[in-house]
């Protein structure tokens, strides 16, 4: 199946690269490549970089695809060496892995975010919930591009920060375009609606209903209960569908015979499959996008102010989130010398229904692993509904009663309660803003002044309603009926800097030019969680003054931190051909010892044009470059010293106890080194161009959590351990096969390959747990294998091939659960976009690639025991069972079919089989975006008010082309970081998501 994925790659590429004969134009060298934002906000000249660095335009990155409400989506597929997982969570995480993962502890390898060069926060919150990462505060139509800075030469002067990259975002300057320079208005409206890609949720049987076998009646030997006058009764407190056959002339007293709101109340009915699955509880989520934005300006002086509002309804019913975004940008040159810009963006944020993510309490985890197929979702809405018309209070009336006289849920709240009762809500205020003075003594030096300060506040709400399955709540994890938590975030980073640059003629042809400067960051987070114990005294109010028991003490966080730097940077370019740059950075962090917690690291990377030497006339552009660089890595706050966690009190004192993990007062700070060589070249008048780079990454004194023994008091301890090596080749082609007066055909193309390798650990543990799953699965950190292993238990075998018990025909397992059974890295991630333009028509689309990498189904384990699935009632599955391919311990070919197949999981599934058996390869193909854009001629316009006008029809994720996982997107993890990857459990369905956008410039 992976051959699959290279082989469609192959034919799109193949497809791709035809050139064809046409108008062939000029472009001077220093057109090819232009001016790009690289570290700090400088603009360079491509060309003379000596390390790798990618550019997105803004255009490119919106333009073609819907409103996601979140930016960092939007780079899937348009970069070499990016990965970017979007999961399905409504207002969810967006993972960004630059060159593989480094680091062992962290946030998943995510890159420094840079907005006009100041760091901004773009940490994510998940857990029960996912609570999205912050890019998603950034007003997508604000980006003039997007700089990706991959390796350490690229990002050196970032610090410590720029272990894993960083995305330096340039937002867009006010200027109208027009000649009499007036205001200009743009104004831009789009709308996207969502439709289930019903590859990416379960087909469940229709052949058999709710049971797990034959194990009900008097003698335990039926499929159904008896009721008192000996009719048959469904095992409604059973979460699984593996019970009697279908048959429509059967009737059978069922969960809604015995509820009074339910219209099959006191009769039977007949025993079929639901009309209604759960694929009909979802809704199509719909977005809408409203902006406006008035620019007025020339190159020195002007005014940017954009406002938008987006809108949106999520999958799962009562979702909603309504976002407004108001930014302001503004530069004004005060004298001939003295210049000054100023940038401000807000964002208010309410979001309501967040779907649950992982195992407990979620509804999908319900719909892919534990149902009743003869439950019909569409009757548990109306029992729902008909309950508060009836009392008028909303019931929790499901479908897995504790028995005929007893509503009350075994596992499962109804669906409905549980998203219009047990929801969660948050809001979010965001604000960035940097103010800067720019100061030109004359031609050879200048002086900058710049503060910025990025701060959000939060408030985080969830709710138990009365009469729902009791489960552990709130700040105590007390078993409770009925609860309200709420928790108050607010964070805030504040950063001043002093930048002097200079520009120096050596000789006619040598020249130099850089910046020293200095920056001191200050660091600041504030958390309070509160809630109610032994649940609510009166239904439906969440407060914390309702708590029916006494309110314990909240957890509260105060953090703070500091960093103070200087750095240096100097780049020599000899006749517009050689370039040399050397940087350097000291940085002193409070989150490290004295006498350790100052460190310095520096780049060095050289560039030449050959195509300065080489002259012929198919030759545009010929640069090679090599660069080497050393970067550093602090830790997070107070892993120096164990502090007293306060657990309630005793009498008038206190209880105080020292968490698990032991501290370390002696940490060093983590450290990376990194050699790059790159070639870049345009050829054939710049229709052909290649980009490519190789690269060899050592990140080392890794800061981990180890585990000791508990004997020690202490279950962890944090230590300077580890060594993780990345190595790769990143390949970005362009070629314009047609171009032409009307016509144009663009091609752009990405490919990169990562080995990443676990080099060394520790003297004292060979394995490094990153994170454990439900059904005893481990994600870790292997001494000599690459980042990102899954543990578990696999199968026996024997000469090589699966090892079949004679007695069971049942696979053997083996009795440890520390096997390595598959892989989160890809092998290799690509993306091909295709543009096309005819006259004021232009088309385009962008294919998705990912090849390899494992992914651990928990659905599949549960699913495939519980029979919800269509493959286990495929024949004679549950008569005779399955003769499974493999051999006896004896080498003899196995032909025992499994034995006791009418029961459940005795088939297939985690009862039987080994965590191997659901592991699947991770690789897609997609085809992420499409386009249809057109533009209304000038002519049209030209007795209007309207200087431009386009109207588009674009789509999102419109079709998977390839993929192994069943029933899920490979792509949809749970969360931010690590939870992004390696599990698929409980996620929400991927949706095809198809839009227009109308936008005006007057």
């Amino acid at each position: 199946m992976k051959k699959l994925t290279t082989n469609i790659l192959a034919v799109v590429l193949t497809s791709s690269f035809t050139l064809v004969n046409a108008q062939i134009d000029t472009t001077k060298t220093q057109d090819i490549e232009g001016v790009v934002v690289t570290a700090l906000g400088i603009k360079r000249e491509k060309k003379s970089l000596g390390y790798a660095s990618q550019e997105v335009k803004g255009d490119a990155l919106t333009e073609g695809t819907t409103k996601t409400g979140n930016v960092a989506g939007l780079l899937s597929g348009k970069a070499s060496g990016v990965q970017v997982n979007s999961n399905n969570n409504f207002g969810g995480s967006t993972n960004i892995v630059i060159r593989g993962y480094k680091q062992m502890l962290g946030n998943g390898g995510s890159p420094l975010i840079v907005i006009d060069g100041s760091p901004v926060s773009n940490s994510y919150i998940s857990g029960t919930y996912d609570l999205g990462n912050f890019l998603s505060d950034l007003n997508p139509d604000d980006i003039a591009s997007m700089n990706i800075l991959k390796g350490a030469a690229a990002s050196a002067l970032y610090g410590e920060r720029a272990l894993n990259g960083v995305i330096v975002i340039e937002t867009k300057r006010g200027r109208s375009g027009k000649k009499d320079n007036s205001w200009g208005v743009t104004l831009s409206s789009d709308v996207n609606v969502g439709f289930i890609d019903k590859s990416t949720f379960p087909t469940y049987q229709k052949r058999y209903g709710a049971g797990y076998g034959a194990y009900y009646g008097p003698n335990e030997d039926s499929y159904f209960n008896l009721t008192p006058s000996g009719e048959p009764e469904v095992p409604f407190g059973e979460d699984a569908s593996y019970g009697a056959e279908f048959d429509p002339n059967l009737l059978v007293w069922q969960w809604d015979s015995y509820d009074e709101y339910s219209k099959n109340f006191g009769k039977p009915h007949a025993w079929v499959a639901a009309k209604n699955g759960p694929i009909t509880f979802f809704e199509n989520p719909i977005v809408y996008s409203n902006s406006v934005t008035l620019q007025k300006g020339d190159v020195k002086n002007n005014f940017m102010l954009s406002f938008n509002n987006f809108d949106a309804s999520g999958l799962m019913p009562n979702s909603s989130q309504k976002k407004n975004t108001l930014s302001t940008k503004m530069n004004y040159a005060l004298t001939d010398k003295l210049s000054a810009s100023v940038y401000s963006t807000l964002t208010i944020q309410d979001t309501k229904g967040r779907n649950t993510t992982g195992y407990s309490d979620n509804v999908v985890t319900n719909f892919r692993q534990w149902y009743q197929t003869n439950v019909d979702l569409q009757d548990q809405r109306y029992v729902y509904e008909n309950s508060y018309r009836q009392t008028g209070t909303y019931l929790n009336r499901t479908w897995n009663r504790g028995g005929a006289n007893d509503p009350y849920p075994l596992y499962w709240n109804n669906p409905y309660f549980q998203v219009f009762q047990n929801y969660q809500s948050d809001n979010r205020t965001r604000s960035f803003s940097y103010g800067q003075l720019k100061y030109d003594f004359n031609n050879n030096f200048g002086l900058l002044f710049k503060i910025s300060h990025d701060f959000y506040n939060m408030t985080i709400e969830e709710r138990l309603a009365k009469g729902s399955l009791t489960q552990g709540f709130g700040v105590s994890g007390n078993n409770a009926d009925s609860g309200y938590q709420r928790e108050d975030d607010k964070g805030s980073e504040t950063n001043f800097d002093l930048i002097g640059n200079y520009k120096f003629d050596l000789t006619d042809k040598l020249n130099v030019q850089g910046i020293v400067g200095g920056n001191v960051r200050r660091n600041a987070f504030e958390s309070v969680t509160t809630s109610t114990e032994g649940g609510l005294i009166v239904p439906g109010i969440y407060s914390i003054e309702n708590s029916a028991g006494t309110v314990i003490d909240p957890v509260e966080v105060y953090q703070r931190s500091a960093t103070a730097s200087a750095y240096a940077s100097a780049s020599f370019a000899y006749d517009n051909t050689l370039f040399l740059d050397g940087t350097y950075r000291f940085d002193k962090s409070s989150n490290l010892p004295k006498g350790k917690n100052s460190y310095g690291y520096f780049s060095v990377s050289g560039a030449v044009l050959l195509n300065n030497y080489i002259k012929a006339d198919w030759l545009s552009f010929l640069k090679l470059r090599a660069n080497y660089a050393e970067v550093g890595g602090s830790t997070v706050n107070y892993m120096l010293s164990n502090t007293y966690n306060k657990n309630g009190k005793f009498g008038n004192s206190g209880i105080y106890f020292i968490p698990g993990s032991l501290k370390n007062p002696n940490l060093d700070p983590e450290r990376s080194k990194e050699v790059e060589v790159g070639l870049e070249m345009q050829i054939l008048k710049n229709r052909l161009g290649l980009d490519i780079a190789a690269y060899k990454t050592q990140t080392f004194n890794q800061i981990i959590s180890l585990p000791i023994s508990n004997s020690t008091g202490y279950n962890s301890v944090v230590i300077n351990a580890g060594q993780i090596d990345n190595k790769g080749i990143e390949i970005g082609l362009n070629a314009t096969p047609i171009k032409s007066s009307n016509f144009n055909w663009d091609i752009d193309v990405n490919w990169a390959k990562n080995e990443n390798k676990i080099v060394a650990l520790h003297p004292d543990a060979k394995v490094y747990r990153l994170a454990a799953y439900q059904g005893g699965v481990s994600l870790n950190a292997v001494e000599g294998a690459s980042y990102g292993v899954l543990y578990g238990t696999d199968f026996v075998y024997t000469n090589g091939q699966k090892t079949i018990s004679p007695t069971t025909g049942r696979y053997l397992r083996t009795a440890e659960s520390n096997k390595e059974i598959g892989n989160i890295t890809p092998d290799w991630t690509g993306g091909v976009r295709n543009s096309f333009r005819y006259k004021n028509l232009s088309v385009g689309f962008l294919i998705d690639v990912q090849h390899g990498g494992d992914v651990f189904s928990t659905d599949m384990y549960y699913g495939l025991a519980t029979g919800l699935y269509e493959e286990t009632a495929v024949g004679d599955y549950r008569t005779t069972g399955v003769v499974y391919e493999g051999v006896n311990p004896n080498g003899q070919v196995n032909t025992t079919a499994t034995i006791g197949a009418d029961g459940y999981g005795n088939v297939d599934g985690y009862r039987r089989m080994p965590n191997a058996r659901f592991i699947y390869d991770a690789s897609y193909v997609k085809l992420r975006e499409a386009n249809i854009t057109y533009k209304i001629p000038s002519s049209v316009l030209a007795s209007t008010f309207i200087e431009d006008m386009k109207i588009s029809l674009v789509g999102r994720n419109l079709w998977i082309i390839h993929k192994n996982l069943p029933y899920a997107d490979p792509e949809a993890g749970t969360g931010g970081g690590l939870g992004s990857r390696g599990n698929s459990i409980g996620v929400l369905p991927t949706t095809r998501d198809i839009g227009v956008n109308v936008t005006i410039k007057f």
